[in-house]
Order: structure tokens, then sequence, then C-alpha cells
């Protein structure tokens, strides 16, 4: 009889084997409960990240526009600042020119009035006056000097308000750029997104860089900045409106300084030629009565001669009557009259030589006079070719360079000529 293997191991009941299956299908049903639970959470969590990962990516993406709106706001204001300072730093620099050219200007008028009181110190003897033109011409100095003064003081202030307006433009510009690179940054982040190929993980993305500030810190030093540079550019406009005022009034006051010099000059021009006039007046006189008295005294001379002449005459018969012989030596009326005509002839001598004596030494007296006349004459003549000189080259204040010619010879003051007898003989009797 044939023998029947089995299977070596436990053998398990038939109840087991029921009890194992319900066992499954019950461990089955719950796990895929608890995997369909499991699933329901993780499709809830997802929708529920999804959404707040979306909102807050909306969120930020408005908050980075925001922001962008916010800078963009202030570079534009920026922007009009930089430009207004741009503007005024052109205009004060324009203005700053302007004070410099007019400084430039003064040095002429000064030199015409240095020139004009150094050609007034060649003035000889009586004429070397302190007359109203010399006040003038020191006033005229002082006002120019007042005005170089207050022109370069305003050059400086116009020079150190240059400087705080480029320091403030500096700032202002240096914000400028920095706002510019955060556009940039932020416009960037806004155009990021999950399908960016420039996406990656940081290290420690969430820390606090050094120097962050807060948005009021922010603010206000863009606000500091503006006020500033708007500060600055008002001092810049009030300190244009004080160099143009100043340019203004030297200008007023240095033309009406010119016009009271140049009234003075007229005025002693005029006095001069009155006074030459008077001389040369006097001069003539004063020559014709030495014609005059130069033909009285040969007249006189004459006379004399005559005279000496008419006494040798009496002389000669009074001694030959002497040598009458005894009685005839009679002192009769013929003796009488020779005697009273020696007497009166010797009478008339002795008066035309006191007569002659007087006439020559009022002779010398007018030629002493005349010297004297013309010695004056000389010297107004040279105080009003000076003046003169002094108003032609005052010209200059009023003609533009290009078209000054000179009315007065500078050179040839004084020409090189031969003495009249007469003048010869009035330096010997001086």
């Amino acid at each position: 009889m044939a023998t029947l293997s089995v299977k070596p191991g436990q053998r398990f009941a038939l109840p087991d084997w029921y009890t194992n299956c319900n066992l499954i299908s019950s461990n089955a049903e719950r796990q895929r409960s608890a995997s369909h639970q499991i699933r329901q959470e993780a499709r809830i969590l997802r929708n529920e990240t999804n959404n707040q990962t979306k909102w807050d990516e909306h969120d930020n993406r408005t908050r980075l526009k925001e922001r962008i709106d916010g800078v963009n706001q202030w570079k534009e204001a920026l922007d009009k600042c930089l430009t207004d300072t741009d503007v005024e730093i052109n205009a004060l620099t324009q203005m700053k020119e302007a004070a410099e050219r007019a400084l430039q200007a003064k040095n002429l008028p000064l030199d015409v009035a240095i020139e004009c009181l150094t050609l007034r110190e060649s003035r000889r003897a009586i004429d070397v006056v302190k007359d109203p033109v010399e006040d003038e011409l020191h006033k005229e100095v002082e006002v120019i000097d007042t005005a170089k003064k207050d022109l370069q003081q305003k050059v400086s202030e116009a020079f150190e308000q240059l400087c705080l307006l480029q320091e403030a433009r500096h700032q202002l510009n240096f914000d400028h750029r920095g706002k510019m690179e955060a556009l940039e940054i932020d416009r960037t982040c806004v155009s990021l997104s999950v399908n960016s190929p420039n996406i990656s993980y940081k290290v420690n993305p969430t820390r606090v860089p050094v120097g962050s500030v807060t948005p009021e810190q922010w603010d206000q030093y863009s606000q500091y900045n503006k006020d500033r540079a708007e500060a600055e550019m008002k001092a810049a406009a009030e300190l244009r409106e004080a160099i143009a005022l100043t340019i203004a009034q030297t200008d007023n006051e240095l033309e009406a300084q010119r016009v009271a010099s140049e009234f003075a000059f007229r005025k002693r021009i005029h006095e001069l030629e009155r006074a030459l006039d008077e001389l040369r007046w006097q001069e003539k006189n004063t020559l014709e009565e030495i014609a005059e008295m130069e033909e009285d005294i040969r007249r006189l001379e004459e006379d004399l001669h005559k005279k000496m002449w008419n006494l040798k005459l009496a002389h000669t018969r009074l001694e030959t009557r002497t040598y009458r012989p005894n009685m005839e030596l009679c002192r009769d009326q013929a003796q009488h009259g020779l005697t009273d005509e020696v007497h009166q002839l010797e009478g008339t001598i002795a008066a035309l030589k006191q007569k002659l004596a007087q006439s020559q030494d009022a002779l010398d007296a007018l030629y002493k006079h005349l010297y004297r006349i013309q010695t004056d004459i000389g010297y107004k003549t040279n105080s009003l070719l000076l003046d003169n000189k002094c108003m032609d080259s005052r010209r200059k204040l009023t003609v533009p360079a290009e078209k000054f010619v000179p009315e007065v010879d500078t050179f040839n003051r004084t020409t090189n000529r031969t003495l009249s007898p007469l003048k010869s003989r009035q330096l010997e009797l001086a």
C-alpha cells in the first residue's frame, strides 16, 4: 500500500483561516480608510497651501509694485530737484561771472583816476592846488575801491554758495542713484516667477542686512536731501538778487562819481581858460606899456642929450665971456641970462635924469612883472594841458576801447624853440 507524503510544518484550523481572512479584510478596509483620510487632509492642505502661497506671492508682488511706485515717486521728485539744482547752479555761475566781469571792469576807471591824479602832480608852482577836481578824483578812487570790495565779497559768497549747491547736488545724486538701483532690483524681483531659470535656494535669506533702516528713516533721509537742496536753491536765488543789486548799485555810484569828476574837470578847465585869457590880456597890455615906456625912455635920453649940449653951449659962452678985458667984464643982462640958463639947464638935466631913472626902474618892474605873467601863463598852460589830457584819458570810460583815439598827444608836451630877445632880457632881469 502506497504511503501519502505530508508537508511538514504547522497546520492551521479552518476557523483560524476564516479569522485570518476576516482580519486581512478588516485591516485593508481600515488602512484604506486611514489612507483616504490622509488623502483628504493632503488635498485640503494642498489647496490651503496653494491658496496661501498664491496669495502670499500676490500680496508680496503687490507690495513690491507699491514699493516701486513709492521709490519712483521719490526718484521723480529727486529728478526735478536735481534739474532745478542744475538750473540754479548755472544761473548762479552766470551771475558770479557777471560779478567777476563787473569787478574786472572797475580796473579801468581805477587806472584812469590814478592816471589823472598822477598827471596832475606835474602841475607847477602856484597851480599845485587842492582843488575840487582833486577831491573828486580821490573820492572816485574811494568809490571804486569800495565797489571792488563789495563785488569781491559777492564773488566769494557766490563761490561758497556754489560749493554748498554742489554738495547738495552730490547728495541728491547719490540718493537718486540709490533709488535707481533699488528700482532696478525691485523690478527684477517683480519680474521673477517660479518658472524663472535663475531662482535658487539662498543661505539665510531672512537675515537683516547690516545698515538696514526703517521706512520712516528712509523717507526722512530723502526728505532731508530734498529740503536741503531747496534751501540752498532759495539762498542761491536770494544771493543772485543781491549780486545783481550790488552790480547795479556800484555801476550807478561809479557813473554818478564819474559825472561829478568830469563836471569838476570842466569847471576847472573853464577857470583855467578864463585865467589864461586874463593873463594874456595883461601880457598884451604890459608889452604895449613896455613899448611905450621904452619909446619914452629913448625920447628922454634924446632930450637929455640935447640939454647937455645946450648946457655945454651955455658953459662955453660964460667961460668965453670971462676973457673980456678990463671994464668990459661987466655982469650985464647977457651974463645974467647965461647964468640963469645954466641953472635952468642944470635943473632940467637933473629932472630929466631923475625921470629917466624912474622910467628905467618902472621898465625893469614891467619886465619883471611881464616875466611873472608869462611864467604864470606857462604854469596855467601846463595845467590846462594836463587837465585836457585827463579829460581825453577819461574818454576811455565812455568810448569803446577799439574806437578810442587820443585827442591829446601824450608825448609832445613841450617843444624846443629859441628864446626871443625879449624873453632873454626877462630872464636876465629875473
